[in-house]
């Protein structure tokens, strides 16, 4: 395992905690908007916000505006402009490839990404669905501002692009996960990495839900639920996945999550006093 995320993504191939606070059903707190003038710095939860200097968050706040993340709210459609980039603080968001009445998740975003990050290298169009899967919050910027803003601050770009490559990893690796990995693996990926996004051990996700977003035959996911569930990894309520061995289910998972993880954790650094 590398210990940065590669410049150009290449697919590898390999043969107490705290429970969500929104579940199905109950809407998630809004946030407030943040100071434009700060005296010291304020919490925000996003990766990306909390390793800005108190300079750039107070530069970038004044055009953030909270929003709250409802379930199945799309945030981008596939080939239409990129208006606004959003920066999650809770919840969990899908990153889809939309075609021909089909659609396949390639990533999912949470409190350590960003929505909207491809007018990063200069796109104008979305090429992904981005669709809210877990309610929560985040703050909302028009792409216009942050790249006005970002022309004074260049190390907002700076931190902006090292996501963008921990996110394209992870779209490479899904890739090929789908096709060299098997059902067990890829359904333990997909739930760590899950629970990683959303730093929490509880899940309101269905078995219908994994079955669309990982192209599975829904009696498989439930055949292998139920298999983790008699592990003792996992116990499984009405709409509701709680992780009770994240270490075991690991072990279950593919390489892709332990790659796909250390990318973003290589994506971050200590936040800037």
């Amino acid at each position: 395992m590398t210990d940065r995320v590669p410049a150009v993504p290449e697919a590898l191939d390999c043969s107490q905690d705290r429970a969500l606070k929104q579940l199905p059903g109950t809407r998630p707190e809004p946030l407030r908007s943040l100071p434009v003038r700060l005296a010291k710095r304020p919490f925000v939860k996003n990766t990306i916000l909390a390793r800005l200097s108190i300079q750039q968050l107070a530069a970038i706040g004044e055009c953030l505006k909270p929003v709250v993340l409802k379930e199945r709210m799309v945030l981008q459609e596939p080939k239409r402009p990129v208006e606004h980039v959003y920066f999650v603080e809770s919840g969990l968001v899908s990153l889809r490839v939309v075609a021909a009445g089909s659609m396949l998740e390639t990533a999912v975003i949470g409190y350590r990404g960003v929505v909207g990050t491809s007018f990063v290298w200069g796109a104008h169009l979305s090429s992904n669905q981005s669709v809210v899967v877990f309610p929560g919050n985040a703050y909302r910027i028009r792409v216009e501002d942050l790249r006005r803003i970002m022309k004074v601050h260049p190390e907002i770009r700076d931190h902006l692009f090292e996501y963008v490559q921990a996110l394209t990893f992870q779209c490479v690796q899904t890739g090929l996960c789908g096709v060299r990995h098997h059902r067990e693996q890829r359904l333990a990926s997909w739930i760590c990495l899950a629970s990683e996004a959303v730093d929490a051990r509880v899940l309101p996700v269905t078995h219908d839900y994994l079955s669309s977003v990982l192209g599975l035959r829904r009696a498989g996911v439930t055949e292998t639920l139920i298999r983790f569930e008699e592990q003792g990894l996992i116990r499984k309520m009405r709409g509701v996945l709680q992780i009770d061995e994240h270490k075991l289910l690991e072990e279950k998972a593919c390489c892709c999550y332990k790659l796909v993880s250390a990318a973003y954790v290589s994506s971050s650094v200590r936040p800037q006093r």
